[in-house]
């Protein structure tokens, strides 16, 4: 089969090196990457299958002066919620093409190592069956993929342990300990799964790959660029300065925004993503503990 990347960034550079395994794949970006099989965008627009992988907060924007659909089938591999609209991925490319034709990526998966085909698991989720079933067929033998319909649960698990990162790296940062990073992480999976219920998620998604496997994973690695975010945060280093030195989009920074206003709107009890929030817009962390505690 013939994949498009779209998005060069360190996720994007090991999705495509992951379809090369078996397949044609292609890849481009805003920037020109020396990069194997680099394109321009019309080139890139062609193929059939796209795979997006730019940062969440501006796929709406990059769709609305890019995309021309020309009944591609699409798969989502950013995560993160929009912090202006509150919207999730799945309803702002849902404008540019149809459900039945939409994926989403999700599961335990570091960029560093799978460029480096250490083996993992991810699950293709889609209202298709059968577009979730030919995404799963582009995956080498490292990527064990499953096919799941549960695209709200597998966005909200893959947006949210963003969030729960930053708070685990701000308590490892504080030096509070092992036990303090476990419970943290397990009331983190309780509320992450408490907003996607809300929003008509299915339970099991929170338990399995999408949910607690790419949190575990996420929580608790300095691999994990949110991770290290809320480390330096806890070391009090200042926001605009954390992202220079990082390089990356952090997606859990403003998804913990627009998390925190969703559930405000909502009545929806999240306060690990609220003290997140907080310490994004300059909160102690010492007092968002105490908070939390309390």
């Amino acid at each position: 089969m013939n994949i498009t990347v779209i998005g060069a960034g360190k996720w994007g550079q090991a999705l495509h090196f992951a379809f090369l395994q078996n397949h044609k794949s292609i890849i481009t970006s805003r920037t020109k990457k020396d990069i194997a099989n680099f394109v321009s965008l019309d080139e890139a627009l062609v193929n059939q299958y796209i795979v997006m992988a730019l940062p969440a907060q501006i796929v709406g924007g990059w769709l609305k002066k890019n995309f021309k659909y020309n009944n591609q089938k699409v798969l989502i591999a950013a995560k993160g919620i929009e912090e202006n609209s509150g919207r999730f991925l799945n309803e702002i490319f849902s404008d540019f093409v149809p459900s039945d034709k939409l994926a989403y990526l999700s599961g335990p998966s570091f960029a560093a190592e799978v460029i480096k085909a250490l083996p993992t698991a991810l699950v293709v989720s889609s209202k298709n069956e059968n577009t979730a079933k030919e995404f799963c067929a582009f995956f080498p033998k490292f990527i064990k993929s499953y096919a799941s319909d549960d695209i709200v649960g597998a966005e909200i698990s893959g947006a949210y342990k963003n969030v729960l990162a930053i708070a685990s790296g701000v308590c490892d940062g504080l030096d509070l300990g092992l036990n303090a990073r476990a419970s943290l992480i397990a009331r983190g999976l309780v509320e992450m799964q408490r907003f996607g219920l809300s929003f008509g998620a299915k339970e099991a998604t929170f338990l399995g790959l999408s949910g607690a496997g790419d949190l575990f994973l996420t929580a608790s690695s300095v691999l994990s660029r949110n991770y290290r975010v809320g480390v330096a945060l806890a070391k009090g280093m200042k926001l605009d300065e954390i992202l220079q030195e990082l390089g990356e989009v952090a997606e859990g920074v403003l998804t913990s925004r627009a998390i925190s206003k969703i559930s405000k709107e909502r009545d929806i009890y999240t306060p690990i993503a609220r003290e997140v929030s907080m310490i994004i817009d300059g909160k102690s962390p010492l007092k968002s503990l105490e908070d939390l505690l309390s």
